[in-house]
């Protein structure tokens, strides 16, 4: 190669002055290109910062739930300690030169206080073919707030009212508690895909049964019907204008009943069929149970559906035992009264074991009627819907 051409492959620093090698690809001094990348390693390395990092990054965090701001979303994070946080707010805020290679970083946190985390890091990579490292540390300061979730919840912000009612009868203590349960189960559900609009605003007990305060009337909606499938009934629903936003668009609230069967599982009535009493088993679509009488299945007619015309007698828990005296046929079997203590020939159900000595019977303004043992055959028959 003769002096001239090795003169072209080499220029000068528009800097400092001195003669440079031409890195591959670049232009002379004079030519469109990157300004740094013709200045000789003195100068470029001079001014040369592998990491841009802010002075400090803030971090607001809920106050009440823990959830942590991100641009204009909050986030639940679910962090005990806000560490992990950090690392990740700063991996964010910091830049690596663009011409870096195989960069690769330590952060060693600090817990300077309560809401201080000081991150110390370290970075290496090559440049121009030159190992260089840089040590940044970078102040987190944790701010304490209050998310739009939890602040809507201190306001006692609600759209939807979820009324647990029953038809002719107040709902159980047992109802009640179960439809609360499935409430929360399902909140939980939205909020464990993420939904941070799901919560349930006030839960309360009236003498009619219980009401929920619920975020929002979707959700309402979804829990007034998941405690009608359980519990069998009817969900009714009317909304009342509660106000405008700021575009004018008008805002309804929505009140849910779910009214609930007036008869429920154990329960035993009469029907208005002559046919004698039933044990009621199912409040799902029509009425289901078994005769007292015979043992034979019952279901209530489709225009009745779970509310035939019948006079509620007592529980299953209302039973007593008593003493079997004799079983005189298929069809009839002599007990003792529970409270005359005298023998009864009474009916004799196809779901009562012959051999039994004792049998739970219950007493009302019907008669006296042979109940199915809790663990008897009378559950086969029965159709829990």
């Amino acid at each position: 190669m003769s002096d001239s051409e090795r003169r072209d492959d080499r220029g000068f620093c528009p800097r400092c002055g001195d003669p440079i090698e031409r890195p591959p690809g670049v232009d002379l001094p004079g030519a469109p290109g990157d300004a740094d990348a013709v200045l000789c390693d003195g100068c470029y390395f001079e001014d040369f910062d592998l990491v841009d990092a802010p002075e400090r990054v803030e971090v607001q965090v809920c106050s009440d739930c823990g959830a942590v701001q991100r641009g204009n979303r909050w986030v639940d994070v679910g962090a005990r300690d806000y560490t992990d946080v950090a690392i990740e707010e700063v991996t964010d805020a910091l830049g690596v030169h663009v011409d870096a290679r195989g960069v690769e970083w330590v952060v060693d946190p600090e817990q300077v206080d309560e809401n201080t985390i000081r991150m110390h890091t370290m970075f290496t990579g090559v440049i121009r073919g030159t190992p260089v490292e840089e040590e940044v540390t970078v102040p987190v300061y944790i701010s304490r707030g209050t998310c739009n979730r939890c602040g809507r919840i201190a306001g006692d912000y609600w759209e939807a009212l979820v009324q647990i009612r029953a038809t002719d009868r107040t709902p159980t203590d047992e109802e009640c508690e179960r439809a609360v349960e499935i409430a929360e189960s399902y909140i939980a559900e939205r909020e464990a895909k993420g939904d941070r609009n799901a919560f349930i605003t006030s839960v309360g007990r009236t003498e009619g049964g219980v009401n929920l305060k619920i975020s929002a009337n979707q959700m309402g909606e979804a829990i007034a019907h998941r405690v009608v499938r359980e519990f069998g009934g009817e969900v009714s629903a009317a909304e009342t204008l509660a106000t405008e936003d700021s575009d004018g668009n008008e805002l309804y609230r929505v009140t849910f009943v779910a009214r609930l069967p007036p008869y429920t599982p154990g329960d035993v009535i009469d029907p208005a069929d002559d046919e004698g009493p039933v044990l009621v088993r199912s409040a799902h679509g029509n009425l289901k149970g078994v005769r007292l009488t015979t043992g034979e299945r019952y279901e209530a007619a489709y225009e009745e559906g779970i509310d035939p015309d019948a006079r509620r007698l007592g529980t299953r828990d209302d039973g007593q035992r008593t003493t079997v005296v004799a079983v005189e046929d298929e069809h009839a079997v002599q007990v003792l009264d529970p409270e005359t203590f005298e023998a009864r020939t009474i009916a004799r159900p196809d779901y009562m074991d012959p051999d039994a000595d004792e049998v739970p019977v219950l007493r009302s303004r019907a008669g006296l009627h042979v109940l199915p043992d809790r663990d008897g055959t009378a559950d086969d028959g029965a159709d829990d819907g």
